[in-house]
């Protein structure tokens, strides 16, 4: 198997937990993203408290746009996707970080880092939630 297969994972995984640490150390934040999304669009107002906020989303937008011109492949985003079904989902999955305080960023990345057991229980109700919807949608549905 060839070794480039495993390196852009294990390099995002990295970066990830960088920009993590960097930004509970130097800002004392979480780096969860729905956290930071709500918050720029909560309070859209340009100040200095919202500025950090601005900056991660557009990094997390302009690591896409540079990865493709360092690897000159493009991003391939599946065409054939239903796009009510994917509204509905991300309908759903907005309601399930409001109603788990957090998405899986603040608490699988940070929380987990931090021994939090919230997040522990957080992240347990991601993996069972998301193990039951393939089994449902692969055995159930199909």
């Amino acid at each position: 198997m060839d070794l480039f297969v495993f390196l852009p994972p294990l390099v995002g995984g990295l970066l990830i937990g960088a920009a993590s640490v960097l930004l509970l150390i130097g800002l004392g934040r979480i780096a969860g993203i729905s956290g930071i999304a709500f918050g720029l669009l909560d309070r859209p107002n340009w100040n200095a408290a919202n500025l950090w906020r601005a900056g991660f989303v557009i990094g997390l937008v302009a690591a896409g746009w540079v990865w493709t011109q360092w690897t000159g492949q493009p991003l391939q985003p599946d065409r054939t996707a239903n796009v009510p079904l994917l509204i509905v989902a991300g309908l759903l999955v907005g309601f399930g970080t409001s109603l788990g305080s957090g998405c899986t960023s603040g608490h699988g990345v940070c929380g987990l880092g931090r021994l939090s057991l919230r997040s522990l229980a957080a992240v347990a109700t991601f993996m069972l939630t998301a193990g039951l919807t393939v089994f449902v949608t692969r055995h159930v549905l199909a």
